[in-house]
């Protein structure tokens, strides 16, 4: 079984930085999603802190001390996805385990399971999700017994759900069953006065994961920070600040 460090929720909303407008609205609508028990469509680019809103919602949901379990639904192929998600009997497929294994459904029972990268999802699966969604039960692949799971499903995406829609690349009925609660995420261009704060905050969190000691961030760099569009967002920023602190920590201890 899946441990259950793997299964916790590690951010809340303090992790969550940023003053602005947008970030504070951002926020407000998550802080009230968090003591539903509808489902939550997170929408942003890459990079937006997608994980982090989904980690902050399910800890300050009243299934908190409940497993967090997230798929990310692009990195799976797709003849996996259904074993992944369900969970498959022994002998359900060639190289299936001896015992079978459970599925992420069933890990995050009573608790929270974030579906990362829901738009890559392929169509057949979009079909039995949305079994899921409206029976409240799950099979496992090669099984024939169904079983009742209580999971809140937080969904996020970086693609555009409704062009999927007109397309035909994504289901209709499933994205109205996703999007009851809908947060939007701004990209950091939009937010550029959270930038200064962010950019610390990272200081901090780089510097003692890479235990080193750093000077605070000057204004030119700041300036320098602000004035980029940041098209990978905060994760891109993230690189920048270790990639400097780096190269700062092995200038100080090269040889003179």
């Amino acid at each position: 079984t899946e441990s259950n460090k793997e299964s916790k929720a590690k951010y809340s909303f303090e992790h969550i930085i940023g003053s602005s407008e947008k970030s504070k609205l951002s926020k407000k609508i998550a802080l009230r999603t968090a003591n539903t028990n509808s489902n939550v469509l997170l929408v942003g680019e890459s990079g937006t802190g997608k994980e982090l809103f989904a980690n902050a919602i399910h800890n300050a949901s009243k299934r908190y001390l409940k497993p967090f379990v997230k798929i990310n639904c692009a990195a799976i192929p797709h003849e996996l996805i259904e074993a992944e998600l369900f969970g498959y009997e022994e002998g359900a497929f060639t190289g299936a385990k001896k015992n079978g294994k459970i599925g992420k459904f069933e890990l995050a029972n009573e608790g929270t399971i974030l579906l990362d990268e829901i738009g890559d999802m392929p169509m057949s699966m979009q079909v039995k999700m949305l079994r899921v969604l409206q029976e409240k039960e799950i099979e496992r692949v090669g099984g024939t017994v169904t079983k009742k799971i209580d999971v809140r499903i937080i969904a996020s995406t970086n693609k555009n759900l409704e062009d999927g829609v007109k397309n035909g690349t994504f289901r209709e009925d499933l994205y109205y069953r996703l999007n009851v609660m809908r947060i939007v995420l701004p990209p950091l261009r939009e937010r550029k006065e959270d930038i200064k704060e962010i950019a610390n905050s990272l200081r901090i969190k780089v510097a003692s994961r890479l235990n080193i000691y750093t000077e605070g961030i000057s204004k030119e760099a700041v300036q320098c920070l602000t004035n980029y569009n940041w098209p990978g967002n905060i994760r891109e920023l993230e690189n920048v600040i270790e990639r400097r602190s780096e190269e700062h920590t092995s200038e100080l201890q090269s040889p003179v």
